[in-house]
C-alpha cells in the first residue's frame, strides 16, 4: 500500500488551491472587460441615446476602480451621485435596481450642490455644473470620489473621466493623474477601453 506525504498532499493542494484562484481571478477580470467593451458593441446594434449609454458606463465604471479601505462603509451603499442637471432620468436608477458592487447594494442619489457628496463613490457633473466645476472639482479632489462628465475640458481641469462622441458613439476619456491623487486605483482593463488617457507616468493608451 503506498504511502502519501502529508507535506506533499498538502503543498499539492495548496498549489491547486492557487491555481483554481488565479484562474477565477482572470474569469473576473475578463468578464468586466468584456461588460465595458459590450457597451461600445451595443451602440451599433441598437437604438440608445447617448445618455443611456453614458448610464451604462457609470454603472460598470464602479467595477474596475478600486477605492481606499474605508473599514466603516464596507458595508453601506455604493452610491452613484449626479451634481447638478440629470440628464439620465429613470434609467440609471434602473441599471442599478437590485444591482451591487463589492458585495454593497447600488443605489443613486441627486445632488444640488457639492457640499451633499460626502457619501458617493461616483460623481457625475451635468451641464448646469459650468459655470462652478472649478469649485465642484477642487471640493470633491479632497475626497475619493470619481468624478465623471461630458462637459468640455473637464479633464484639463482637473477630472477623472471624460464622455466624448467619437464616430457616433460614446466613447471615454480618463484623467490617470487626477484619479490617483485622492487614492484611487483604475484597473489595466478600463484604461484598455478608454480612447486616451492622460497621465505624468503612463504613456497614452488606446483601445
Amino acid at each position: 500500500m503506498t504511502t502519501i506525504d502529508p507535506r506533499m498532499q498538502r503543498e499539492a493542494t495548496r498549489t491547486a488551491r492557487r491555481r483554481w484562484q488565479q484562474r477565477i481571478g482572470w474569469l473576473q477580470r475578463l468578464g468586466m472587460l468584456l461588460a465595458l467593451a459590450a457597451i461600445g458593441s451595443a451602440q451599433a446594434q441598437a437604438v440608445f441615446t447617448p445618455y443611456d449609454v453614458e448610464a451604462a458606463y457609470l454603472y460598470n465604471f464602479g467595477k474596475f476602480v478600486r477605492w481606499p479601505v474605508d473599514a466603516s462603509a464596507t458595508t453601506a451603499p455604493f452610491t452613484i451621485c449626479i451634481l447638478g442637471d440629470d440628464p439620465f432620468g429613470e434609467k440609471l436608477n434602473t441599471l442599478v435596481a437590485n444591482e451591487a458592487i463589492q458585495g454593497r447594494p447600488i443605489t443613486t442619489k441627486r445632488l444640488s450642490s457639492v457640499a451633499g457628496a460626502e457619501s458617493c463613490q461616483i460623481v457625475f457633473l451635468g451641464l448646469t455644473e459650468q459655470s462652478r466645476l472649478t469649485k465642484d472639482l477642487t471640493e470633491l479632489s479632497k475626497r475619493p470620489v470619481l468624478t465623471v462628465s461630458n462637459l468640455p475640458g473637464f479633464l484639463e481641469r482637473g477630472g477623472m473621466i471624460q464622455f466624448l462622441q467619437q464616430d457616433n458613439k460614446v466613447r471615454f476619456a480618463v484623467n490617470l493623474t487626477s484619479a490617483e491623487q485622492p487614492g484611487l486605483a483604475l484597473s489595466s482593463e478600463l484604461l484598455k477601453v478608454a480612447v486616451h488617457v492622460e497621465s505624468k507616468n503612463a504613456p497614452e493608451v488606446k483601445p
